[in-house]
């Protein structure tokens, strides 16, 4: 009987986000620096002859494990483009926020992919695999290989894996879902109109700190006209012994802080979780 396989999902944390503009078609053109944290859902496939999905964790009631969900999205993009894929029942434990700017819903697609790659023999840089991601969502390609990178355009087009150094961070979500699109709408842009502000730093292992406070999220503006929580926990951070620096993930909400070591890491998410117990709060790293 085949055993069954497994990964992890990690969350993506957009350490930068800057919106060029607004495209004649309607998509934002972006440019992100992503990097993954060590906290994330886990994916199981037990291979068979039906594709299915069982959910369990913490935050399962919110993911679904209906035909929306984007684990069975992506595993029946690419049984359309693999004939004769083997598949199998997938078993996430999912435990990362939903809709909450750290690519939850995207990561688990990708790790699906991957897990039918390894079961079926494809590298990833398969045609079909990749396609599969692709259509799957924008963040599904970079999660494909959870490694730090750029991502430009839509989200299809990645640069190379970068070798950052380890970053400490702190992830918290005040548990208030917040919709991409409405932050795009917030934002403002009309097709064809570019945003104003500075080009993105160059990203170099040294001094990376300096780099990513050069940059910004752009995002960040509309997504806390639209949800004051996140206001909130950026200040709570912002606050805490040793915070580098306090910045939103994605279009929220989800908030970050980086730190020198997994000591005042932990302190910080003490003190988060001491002031708001309510919250999602997690000590972890970046890579």
């Amino acid at each position: 009987m085949p055993q069954p396989l497994a990964t992890r999902a990690p969350a993506k944390i957009n350490l930068t986000l800057h919106v060029l503009g607004r495209r004649a078609d309607g998509y934002h053109a972006l440019e992100s620096l992503v990097a993954f944290a060590s906290t994330g859902d886990d994916l199981r496939l037990e291979p068979g002859a039906a594709l299915a999905l069982a959910v369990d964790g913490p935050t399962a009631a919110l993911a679904g494990s209906g035909a929306d969900n984007l684990v069975l999205k992506a595993s029946r993009l690419l049984a359309e483009r693999v004939e004769g894929l083997r598949l199998g029942t997938f078993h996430l434990t999912k435990r990362l926020p939903v809709a909450a700017g750290i690519g939850g819903g995207s990561s688990d697609a990708a790790a699906a992919l991957r897990l039918l790659a390894r079961l079926n023999g494809l590298p990833l840089s398969h045609p079909a695999v990749r396609e599969a991601a692709r259509l799957t969502g924008a963040d599904v390609p970079v999660c494909l290989e959870p490694r730090a990178r750029m991502m430009r355009g839509t989200g299809a087009e990645l640069g190379a894996a970068l070798d950052l150094p380890r970053l400490f961070a702190v992830l918290v979500n005040p548990r208030v879902p917040v919709e991409t699109p409405a932050v795009f709408k917030a934002l403002g842009l009309q097709p064809g109109q570019r945003l104003a502000g500075e080009v993105h730093p160059a990203i170099e292992p040294r001094g990376l700190i300096d780099a990513l406070r050069a940059a910004r999220n752009d995002l960040e503006p509309p997504a806390l006209r639209l949800q004051p929580l996140i206001g909130e926990a950026l200040g709570l951070l912002g606050r805490t012994t040793g915070c580098r620096l306090a910045r939103m993930s994605g279009s929220g909400a989800t908030v970050f802080s980086l730190y020198d070591g997994c000591g005042t890491t932990a302190e910080a998410a003490r003190a988060v979780k001491h002031a708001r117990p309510d919250w999602w709060v997690k000590a972890t790293s970046l890579r």
